[in-house]
C-alpha cells in the first residue's frame, strides 16, 4: 500500500517541483496539496494522509501556530517540515510544538524520500545538519528574551501584543504580508514561544504595552 501525501506551500512552483518528484516512487501517492495553513486544516477534515508536508512560512496561519493546531487535532498524523529556516531555535520549537521531522529545503530528494517513509512508519526525522546544530547549540546567557530581536521584529511584536493583526502590520509598514508572518515567525522563535497569548503577556509583565 502506498504512503498517502498531503504536500503543503504556499508557491505553487515548490508543490508542483516535490509532486513531480513523489511521482518517481510506486510507495509514495500524493493526494492533494495545500497553499495555505487555512487550506491544510479544511483539507484535512476529509483526506486521511499518511504523513504531511509543511511549509513553515505562509500567509495566514503558519508555523508553531498551525503546526500545534494540527497536532493537537490530528495527534497521530506525522508533520514533515520543509524550511529555509534550519536554526536550532526553529527546529527545537517546531519538534516541541508536535512536528515529527524536519528538514533543510535544500536537502536531496533522497534524504526527502527517506524522511516520508521514516515518518509513515511511526518514526522521526531530522536532517543531519539541522540535527548538529541543535547537538551543539550553546545556550544564551539569561537576558529579557525581546533584546534579542531586531528592531522590526520588536515593533511587530509589539503591535501583535496590542492586538493589531498580521494585515493591520503589513498595511502600516508597507510590506506584505507574508513578511510580517515571516517576523511574527521568527521572533517567537527567538522567545521561544508557541502562542500568541504569550506574546500579550509577556509584554504586559515586561510593560512594553499599557
Amino acid at each position: 500500500m502506498s504512503i498517502k501525501l498531503l504536500i503543503t506551500d504556499d508557491h505553487s512552483i515548490v508543490r508542483e517541483g516535490l509532486k513531480q518528484l513523489f511521482c518517481l516512487y510506486d510507495d509514495i501517492e500524493v493526494i492533494d496539496e495545500a497553499d495555505s495553513g487555512d487550506d491544510l486544516l479544511m483539507k484535512l477534515k476529509y483526506l486521511k494522509p499518511d504523513v504531511v508536508t509543511l511549509d513553515m512560512v505562509m500567509p495566514g496561519k503558519c508555523g508553531i501556530d498551525l503546526i500545534e493546531e494540527v497536532s493537537q487535532k490530528h495527534p497521530t498524523l506525522p508533520l514533515l517540515i520543509l524550511s529555509m529556516h534550519n536554526e536550532a531555535q526553529v527546529t527545537r520549537g517546531s519538534l516541541r510544538a508536535g512536528a515529527q521531522g524536519y528538514l533543510s529545503k535544500d536537502c536531496d530528494a533522497s534524504t526527502l524520500i527517506e524522511a516520508v517513509r521514516k515518518l509513515s512508519k511511526g518514526g522521526r526525522y531530522i536532517h543531519s545538519d539541522v540535527a548538529e546544530k541543535l547537538a551543539f547549540e550553546m545556550e544564551p546567557e539569561e537576558a529579557p528574551k525581546h533584546t534579542n530581536l531586531s528592531k522590526r521584529e520588536f515593533h511587530v511584536f509589539c503591535q501583535l501584543a496590542k492586538g493589531f493583526s498580521i494585515t493591520d502590520i503589513a498595511d502600516e509598514l508597507s510590506i506584505s504580508k507574508k513578511t510580517v508572518s515571516t517576523h511574527k515567525f521568527r521572533l517567537m522563535q527567538k522567545m521561544d514561544f508557541s502562542s500568541h497569548s504569550e506574546i500579550v503577556r509577556y509584554a504586559l509583565n515586561y510593560e512594553l504595552i499599557e
